[in-house]
């Protein structure tokens, strides 16, 4: 990835601790990433997403009033959400398996465990921008395929109903056109 090319992008960051948003927007910075939109509850995160271009959304797992799970159902299945296709990295200290099926089975895209640090995130940030899922929309789910291995064949009562394919946001697709 070119991080001269990722300034063209926005990225949004939920987090309640002001903090680590200070420490996410330095890394993000170091990666060329000058355009951050930041906000300190979930409620403030939605009203940002729903006016603004956001390519990448990274978000805390735990905050006060709704936390970073329901903030993702919410953008992935909110009748007014602008963006239900944008890329969401959840940023956790709690990795036990079940919290992270949860997060996944919610239609989080990348999962990035606490303590952070910058190799971890632009990891992330890279396989949002170079290697994007499909979105899959079942009777139970709406997000990214929470498989990361094909399972060509696969017929069972869970079997995924319909892919989506939508073109991505015209920045997204810059960047992967420059070979980030």
């Amino acid at each position: 990835m070119q991080i001269n090319t990722l300034n063209r992008l926005s990225v949004l960051i939920v987090d309640d601790n002001v903090h680590m948003i200070h420490i996410v927007r330095t890394m993000l910075r170091g990666f060329g990433i000058v355009h951050t939109f930041e906000a300190r509850d979930p409620a403030e995160g939605l009203n940002i997403a729903r006016e603004d271009a956001i390519d990448i959304v990274i978000l805390d797992y735990q905050m006060d009033l709704l936390d970073g799970l329901e903030f993702t159902r919410m953008i992935r299945t909110a009748k007014d959400s602008h963006n239900r296709f944008v890329p969401i990295i959840l940023l956790t200290a709690y990795t036990e398996r079940s919290r992270i099926a949860r997060a996944r089975d919610a239609g989080v895209t990348e999962i990035c465990a606490k303590p952070i640090n910058a190799i971890e995130l632009y990891r992330k940030i890279s396989a949002c921008i170079n290697d994007p899922r499909p979105f899959v929309k079942t009777k139970n789910f709406f997000g990214p395929d929470r498989r990361r291995r094909s399972h060509q064949g696969y017929s069972g009562e869970e079997r995924r109903t319909s892919v989506l394919a939508e073109k991505p946001e015209p920045e997204l697709e810059d960047a992967r056109a420059a070979g980030l």
